[in-house]
C-alpha cells in the first residue's frame, strides 16, 4: 500500500513480476511505462438520456474531466489509454463536449489514447482514433473482457461493485476485480454517472471508497 498525500492509501498489484498501482482515483497506473489506464467515462450521459425525455443533470461531465486533470496532474502520465466508452453514446456528443475532448490533450500534458468501446461505436470523436484491443508490455488492454494467453488482461465494461454488509446497511461499492481463472483485472468505472454490477464470488477484490483502496474478502 501508497500513501497519497498524507492520507489516500492506493494497492500494488503484482503479477508475475510486474506491478500495477490500484489508485483510489479509479484508475491504474503503470509505474514503469508511466502510463495512466481507466475506463467507462460515459461522458455525455446526461445528454443522451435528454434525448429522450429523461430529465437528468448535466453536470457530471465536468466533475468526471475535472477528476481526470487532477489525477493526471498529480501522476505527470506520459500517456492516458481510456479503455473503452469515453462517451455514452453518439447522441450526447454535444458541440461543447467536443471541445472539450478536443482540448483535453493539452490539458492532460501527454497524448490520450482511447481503445474502442461498446459506447464509441457509430461516433466520430475530432483528433481521436479508436484503436482496437492491443498488447502493451506485459498487459493486453480491452474494453470488453478478451483474456490472452500470457498476458494480463486490463479492461473495463464491467462496472465492478462489491456488495458490502447487510440489510439496511447494505452498501454497493466501486472495486477493482481481479480473475485468476481469466487473468483479468477489471477497472472500475471512472465516470460519475455510472452504475456497476457485482463480482462473482470467486474474484480478488478491492475496494475503492473516500478516495483509497483496500483489498476486500467476499463472504
Amino acid at each position: 500500500m501508497k500513501k497519497l498525500n498524507g492520507q489516500k492509501i492506493n494497492v500494488l498489484f503484482h503479477w508475475r513480476g510486474k506491478k500495477l498501482e490500484l489508485l483510489g482515483a479509479k484508475a491504474a497506473w503503470d509505474p514503469l511505462q508511466k502510463i495512466l489506464f481507466l475506463a467507462d467515462l460515459h461522458l455525455g450521459k446526461a445528454e443522451t438520456f435528454q434525448c429522450y425525455g429523461i430529465p437528468f443533470p448535466s453536470d457530471g461531465d465536468c466533475s468526471t474531466l475535472n477528476d481526470l486533470l487532477n489525477l493526471a496532474h498529480q501522476m505527470q502520465p506520459e500517456q492516458v489509454m481510456v479503455l473503452g466508452d469515453l462517451i455514452h453514446s453518439h447522441l450526447g456528443l454535444t458541440p461543447e463536449l467536443r471541445m472539450k475532448l478536443k482540448a483535453l490533450p493539452e490539458l492532460l500534458g501527454c497524448p490520450l489514447r482511447l481503445i474502442g468501446g461498446n459506447h464509441e461505436k457509430g461516433s466520430w470523436i475530432e483528433g481521436l482514433c479508436q484503436e482496437p484491443a492491443q498488447a502493451l508490455g506485459g498487459w493486453w488492454l480491452s474494453h470488453i473482457p478478451e483474456p490472452r494467453a500470457g498476458l494480463l488482461n486490463i479492461c473495463g465494461h464491467l462496472h465492478p461493485v462489491a456488495l458490502v454488509g447487510g440489510g439496511a446497511d447494505r452498501l454497493r461499492l466501486q472495486c477493482f476485480s481481479y480473475s485468476e481463472k481469466y487473468e483479468r483485472l477489471a477497472l472500475p468505472a471512472f465516470g460519475r454517472l455510472t452504475g456497476g454490477h457485482p463480482c462473482s464470488k470467486d474474484e480478488k477484490i478491492w475496494l475503492v471508497a473516500d478516495g483509497s483502496v483496500m483489498e476486500w474478502k467476499q463472504n
